[in-house]
């Protein structure tokens, strides 16, 4: 892929990951990582935060399509979005793979020169 079409990938990402910078909604998504669907009640359970706050942090995920909620009787239950997540790890892969590329021209470049 081009270098001009990484960027673009990238900043396009930049709201997930400006998202899980939160630790409260980093928290939140890690304890929807074990897979089972949680209302917001569990998800607050033992949190140092309100109910509330737990409900504007999930408002804030699921606007960048981390996490969704379904109603079941009446409850609304909360999961993670299993492919928003997998394209935040391949974007974060591209990343990777920029910074293994730099290095290797840097060493390339020191090694010349000894």
């Amino acid at each position: 892929m081009p270098a001009k079409g990484i960027s673009a990938e990238l900043s396009a990402s930049a709201p997930v990951f400006a998202a899980l910078g939160d630790v409260t909604r980093l928290r939140l998504v890690a304890r929807l990582s074990g897979g089972r669907p949680q209302s917001i009640t569990q998800l607050a359970a033992g949190a140092p935060v309100t109910r509330q706050a737990i409900t504007k942090h999930l408002h804030v995920l699921s606007g960048v399509g981390l996490v969704r909620a379904r109603k079941q009787g009446r409850e609304q239950l909360w999961e993670l979005n299993l492919r928003q997540v997998r394209e935040a790890r391949r974007r974060l892969d591209l990343i990777a793979q920029q910074w293994d590329g730099a290095l290797s021209r840097l060493k390339a470049m020191v090694e010349e020169d000894a």
